[in-house]
This record gives C-alpha cells, sequence and structure tokens, in this order.
C-alpha cells in the first residue's frame, strides 16, 4: 500500500494482574487521567486530543492486548482490512462498533507475527489539549521485538503504508504521521514488547518527571540521553509488572524529503549509546524486562 491510511497511533491496552494498584501508578505517579472504568477495564489519557492513550485490563498475566491507531474513515478500514489479508495478516472481525468508551468504529487484525493491532476511526476526542508541564501528552511510539525486523518491517509497509524513517545496527523505525516514528521494530529472539513511550511537554518535563518517578522508588534505568534517530531526549523506567515505559521529548517531526538513514549513519564512540554520552547505560533489569512481556494469543 502506497498510501498510509493510518492517522496516528491512538495508545496501546495491557493487562495487569493487579487492576487498582496499576491505576493508582499510572495516574498517581505516571501522570494520566482516568477517563473511565469498568469492574474489569482502566481507560487512562494524556493531555492530548486522544479519548485515552493506555487501556489497563484485569488480567492472570501481564501482556499486551492491543496496539491502538487512529484511521481517517469506516471506509479507511474497509481498506486496510483488504490490504492486511493480502499481506499475510489475518482480520479477526470486520469493521464493528467498539464497545469501549470513546466510542467509533474498530478493526482488529492480527500481523504476520502473532500481534493484535487495532484501527479505530470515529472515536471521541478530547477539546481541552493544552499541554501541562509534567504530564504526559500522549503515546508517541510503541517499540515492538521481533524475530524477524524484515518480515514485520515489510506488513507495516506494505499492507498499512508506514515509511520507514531510519534502520540501525538493531532498530527499524517506521512511521504513519510526521513524527519521526510512531512504530520500531528490535531485533530480538522473541515477538514480545520492548517499551511504550509517552511524549512530554518538553525536555523540563522529562527531567522533572524523572525526580519524581525516583522520589516515588522507580529510579532512572537507563538515560537522560538523546537518541540518534528520532533526536528525541530519553529517561526509561520499569514501570508495575515490568512494564518498560519511558518519557520523551523534542520528537524529530519528519515529511517525504526526510533521508532514510541506514546502519552507518549512527554509529557512536565507543562506550556510548546515545548523542549526549553522559547518563547511565541501560540497567540488566531494564534489558531483561525489555524481552519479558508478550500479546496475549487471540483464541481460535
Amino acid at each position: 500500500m502506497s498510501e498510509c491510511l493510518v492517522t496516528g497511533l491512538r495508545g496501546i491496552e495491557i493487562g495487569v494482574p493487579d487492576l487498582e494498584s496499576a491505576e493508582r501508578f499510572y495516574i498517581g505517579t505516571w501522570h494520566l487521567a482516568s477517563v473511565a472504568r469498568t469492574a474489569d477495564a482502566v481507560y487512562l489519557r494524556g493531555t492530548g486530543a486522544a479519548h485515552h492513550v493506555l487501556t489497563l485490563v484485569r488480567s492472570e498475566r501481564a501482556d499486551v492486548r492491543a496496539v491502538e491507531f487512529n484511521v481517517g474513515s469506516e471506509a479507511d478500514l474497509q481498506r486496510i482490512a483488504a490490504s492486511v489479508r493480502e499481506h499475510g495478516g489475518e482480520v479477526l472481525a470486520a469493521p464493528r462498533a467498539s464497545d469501549a468508551p470513546g466510542g467509533g468504529v474498530q478493526l482488529d487484525v492480527l500481523d504476520p507475527q502473532g500481534r493484535t493491532l487495532r484501527f479505530i476511526a470515529g472515536d471521541a476526542r478530547h477539546a481541552d489539549t493544552a499541554e501541562v508541564r509534567d504530564r504526559p501528552v500522549k503515546i508517541t511510539h510503541v517499540v515492538l521485538n521481533s524475530v524477524d525486523v524484515a518480515v514485520a518491517q515489510r506488513f507495516f509497509e506494505d499492507a498499512l503504508g508506514f515509511k520507514l524513517s531510519d534502520r540501525t545496527r538493531i532498530m527499524a523505525f517506521m512511521r504513519c504521521s510526521s513524527d519521526h516514528h510512531c512504530i520500531a521494530l528490535a531485533d530480538a529472539q522473541e515477538n514480545s514488547l520492548n517499551h511504550i513511550a509517552f511524549v512530554m511537554p518538553d525536555l523540563d518535563s522529562v527531567m522533572r518527571g524523572g525526580g519524581r518517578m525516583n522520589d516515588a522508588g522507580y529510579p532512572i534505568e537507563w538515560g537522560v540521553g538523546r537518541h540518534g534517530p528520532g533526536n528525541n531526549a530519553f529517561a526509561y523506567f520499569l514501570g508495575p509488572f515490568d512494564f518498560v515505559i519511558e518519557y520523551t521529548a523534542e520528537v524529530q517531526q519528519v515529511d517525504d524529503t526526510y533521508r532514510t538513514g541506514g546502519p552507518d549513519d549512527w554509529k557512536w564512540p565507543p562506550g556510548r549509546i546515545d548523542q549526549w554520552g553522559i547518563g547511565k547505560s541501560p540497567s540488566d533489569r531494564l534489558r531483561a524486562a525489555q524481552k519479558s512481556i508478550f500479546f496475549r494469543a487471540h483464541a481460535a
């Protein structure tokens, strides 16, 4: 598909073994806001327009239920469904009215490596979108581990119309909007979740958020630093149940004139793994957690 019908990343739905403690963390410590709650799910927003960016679902184990994207129209959902079938994915159900808060019409598909991707058209949007210091705006990207990045990249490009922004030695950065990437695919020995990145209003908010997390007993596990691809500042943490979460800011904005980089464009001096080289390297705890959360298997 040469045209990208996806207008942006909306968020992610995850399963958590203790819904109440996860809710307290993501509201009281991570600084999202609750917009809806049921007996078994909590829906959280940032300060941006998306109705909700993080859904917490009561679960027997930590897992990922779906990565969610916005689409411009219901007709585009039909086009995506046809393209997914053509390029090796599976449509789980025809587009249907969403039963989640925020409404809209949704399409759930499986990619060729078993990840559930959800596409939503016509959902509710918030009008009160003023940025607030030290509060996340939205989820700006999700990084997925892949046993075969070439297969995953081909699906995002051919089935969904995503474009490659950069390919490093270990990761392919894919975009569907002006953000440098909303999905990144990491070379790995498993198909799993690597991390979830929440964009903050500015660098000062990343630093304040890092201090607040540290005060709450969640130390920075990697950073603070500045990535190469995307040029974004970052600080990584381990949230409840070992979900790797990132505060980031200043994500590079690109268009079709952007020159796609390759591994030779993203090399650092020995011992350095970001542009600044001042923050601590990823902890062993972080590296282990980046491989520990899997997508929930879809029942046949």
